[in-house]
């Protein structure tokens, strides 16, 4: 070069200081540096989400100027369209639930993944088994904050009313030790929020302003919001909404704890790349009593496309609770839900070595630190073995979950932020960061797929040219959805009939140990609670899904044949995803030269199409599994309405009489009507992606092949910026490809600010 500046030149005189002087704005500064460093090495795990949030942040500057420089004319059909597209073009975020018990080192691993080392206080805070905690990426600002969501009065004053009519009735002998249980589990909650002031009150009274007056939002219904400039300082406030204990992390007494009120809380992160399009969220076992926590509950755990279930390593093969974690909330994981993965996470794997019950522990002879590595990955090995070995004989879990979809994890959280005994790698955090920057990666990668099909669109339609070579394109088009149509639409009308089959078959359902005789001193609870109770202790009781087991047992095998979660499945067994028009391969023909960009766009949009229309699957799917369910706990419910007015002697036997005459009453009706519900949801749904899909395409046929725009940009470039991108996310080029892209147009740099 003239002035004696070559690339390596370049690296070694551009420094932090040079940068600052001659970029000013912090936004273009901060994407420099990031690309300046991918130039000087090879990309580290964290470079390589820099490298993919510049990309994004690229392309959606790009889409944002682009948007504004096509017409905004109602009057034109695919100006209209463009725009609209544009503007629809979003990322979902995917939801990674943590399940485990107090003590299993939940928190601790959460820690450890994202990086940020006190933010979930762990250790000697007991965590209270009913707050849900998001941890998510704050995306606004560099502070550190918590959103708490709370329930509302009402259903504090109904928690407060059920304490003072307690259903143990002196006249009633049959009350058993649940009864006290759950009359503890209350004592609990009064007593964390009132102090002693709850005994001997009014449940009116413990309604007053006074009680609230450190939490005015609980009053009027309102989130509270918590920003501060540190992890610790977020964490130190947070124990009192979300930890139960006596004393706050300074060691003070405290009087008043919140988390009796506490639905939900969302932690913001500032500058945490694992988490841009992840939200991972912390939840309780299996639901609660509370009635919008435990829907809450339902919800999130039915979102989740990945499940970590946590145990303590030392006792994973004898520990019951993950197990039962598991089988309780499968069906919302797996034919309710669309769980992709199962993790099951042992912590504390580098205690082993160091356990006196460790049954190999004698064996462990070299002390050195090459033989106490040996040691524990030979041991977690074995553990991985067991663990699979455990999963394969839970035949209820099996019914919604494949075997494909678990995998075992042996970590060490202490290990990977202390770097003592252990390679980070065999720690296997590093490994669960690369599941969430693999849930971060897909998402990015459909939102440039989708951008690069809307800029080819654009493109190819600024041209004007091909007429005839479109019209001809259009017409095979046509004729080749109709044939494709067909092949959709015949097995999603077998899968109808299928479903029909294995409902109608039920003959003569008989009810077994569901009409109160089962249930003992816990009736009184289940009828409280409308069906559904969760005892302070063992395994939640749910009286609706009992009934409808027969049902849902009678679908399970063909529901997940037909609704897999795994990635490699595909809903009504690939009917949908094998919808082809062949545009991929027509661009790639000489003949259809003129209308590669159209076709570029066409295949792009189907599927895109296809995406959306296996998200809208994969989210129906979820209510018409569950509306069996549902229907059942509907009818039922002037029963339990009915048995809540019951009093005095012999309450449980009367209540008993009151179940039992509703239930074999109804049984037949009831289950009738589920069925119908579901078969109508179904056909209902078949029809709709059908409808969608020929909608969608027809449109963009149209649109693209018939339709022309007014005063359509010119976005060579842009395209060129944007294919450039894709092909990064796509692949794995060398570092040189990002920066070869460039920077975005000028027209777009007005909208790079602060």
């Amino acid at each position: 070069m003239e002035q004696g500046i070559d690339k390596e030149s370049l690296l070694d005189l551009l420094d932090d200081q040079e940068i600052d002087k001659l970029i000013l704005k912090m936004g273009p500064r901060m994407k420099f540096k990031k690309r300046l460093k991918l130039l000087k090495g090879r990309p580290s795990t964290s470079d390589t989400s820099d490298r993919e949030e510049i990309i994004l942040s690229d392309v959606k500057t790009i889409m944002e100027c682009v948007h504004q420089k096509i017409p905004d004319e109602n009057n034109n059909k695919l100006n209209k369209f463009l725009r609209e597209k544009i503007k629809d073009l979003k990322m979902d975020k995917m939801v990674v639930g943590v399940f485990g018990k107090t003590g299993a080192g939940k928190s601790s691993l959460i820690n450890a993944v994202i990086g940020v080392k006190k933010l979930l206080p762990s250790g000697k805070f007991r965590a209270c088994t009913s707050v849900m905690i998001k941890v998510e990426a704050n995306m606004q600002n560099s502070k550190y904050e918590a959103n708490i969501e709370f329930i509302t009065k009402e259903e504090w004053k109904n928690e407060m009313c059920y304490s003072k009519n307690f259903p143990g009735d002196n006249a009633d002998q049959e009350s058993d030790q649940k009864d006290d249980d759950d009359r503890l589990d209350i004592v609990e909650k009064l007593s964390a929020l009132y102090g002693e002031d709850w005994k001997d009150t009014f449940p009116d009274d413990l309604m007053n302003d006074k009680y609230f007056e450190e939490i005015p939002e609980f009053l009027f219904s309102k989130g509270k919001t918590l920003t501060v400039e540190t992890a610790k300082e977020l964490s130190a406030i947070l124990l009192r909404y979300t930890r139960s204990d006596t004393k706050d992390g300074d060691g003070k007494v405290v009087k008043r704890w919140y988390w009796p009120l506490v639905k939900c809380v969302t932690i913001k992160v500032p500058n945490n790349d694992l988490l841009k399009h992840v939200t991972l969220m912390d939840l309780p076992g299996n639901g609660d009593r509370n009635k919008s926590r435990d829907n809450m509950w339902k919800t999130v755990v039915g979102s989740c496309s990945t499940v970590w279930l946590v145990t303590d390593m030392s006792r994973a093969a004898s520990e019951n609770e993950a197990w039962e974690i598991l089988e309780n909330a499968s069906s919302f994981m797996g034919n309710a839900g669309q769980c992709e993965h199962i993790h099951l996470i042992c912590t504390k794997s580098d205690l082993m070595q160091d356990s006196e019950d460790s049954e190999d522990a004698e064996d462990a002879e070299d002390h050195s630190a090459a033989g106490v590595r040996a040691f524990i990955l030979k041991t977690n090995d074995r553990a991985k073995k067991e663990m699979r070995e455990e999963f394969s004989k839970l035949n209820k879990v099996k019914k919604h979950i494949s075997d494909e979809s678990f995998k075992v994890f042996t970590v060490s959280s202490n290990e990977f932020l202390k770097k003592k005994r252990l390679d980070p790698d065999d720690t296997e955090i590093p490994e669960l960061q690369k599941c969430l920057q693999d849930l971060n990666h897909s998402e990015m990668l459909n939102y440039v797929s989708g951008a690069r099909g809307i800029l080819s669109l654009i493109q190819g339609a600024s041209r004007g040219e091909g007429d005839d070579m479109k019209t001809a394109v259009y017409t095979d088009l046509q004729q080749k959805m109709r044939v494709e149509l067909d092949k959709v639409r015949k097995p999603m009308r077998e899968t109808y009939l299928a479903f029909k089959k294995c409902l109608r078959g039920l003959k003569n359902l008989k009810v077994h140990n569901t009409s109160g005789s089962a249930f003992h001193g816990t009736l009184k609870c289940i009828v409280q609670h409308d069906g559904n109770y969760k005892p302070k202790k063992g395994e939640q009781i749910n009286l609706n899904m009992k009934l409808s087991s027969c049902l849902t047992e009678s679908i399970d095998e063909e529901f997940k044949k037909t609704f897999p979660n795994e990635g490699k499945g595909e809903p009504f067994n690939g009917v949908l995803n094998s919808f082809l028009l062949d545009t991929k391969m027509m661009k790639e023909k000489t003949e259809y030269k003129d209308v590669e960009l159209q076709l570029i766009f066409l295949n792009t949009e189907e599927e895109q199409i296809k995406t959306k229309l296996n998200k809208t699957i994969r989210d129906r799917k979820k209510t018409i599994y569950s509306s069996l369910t549902t229907t059942i706990e509907r009818k039922m419910q002037k029963c339990y309405d009915e048995a809540k007015e019951i009093k005095g002697p012999g309450t449980l036997s009367k209540m008993r009489e009151t179940m039992v005459k509703h239930v074999h009453g109804l049984k037949d009706v009831m289950f009738q009507e589920a069925t119908d519900v579901m078969l109508k949801q179904l056909k209902d749904l078949t029809r709709d992606i059908l409808d969608d899909l020929e909608e969608s395409m027809q449109e963009s046929i149209e649109l693209s092949l018939k339709t022309h725009g007014a005063s359509i940009p010119d976005v060579t470039l842009e395209l060129e910026m944007v294919k450039n991108h894709y092909e990064v996310l796509k692949g794995s080029p060398d570092e040189e490809t990002l920066i070869c892209a460039g920077p975005p147009s000028p027209a777009a740099a007005p909208l790079i600010t602060n």
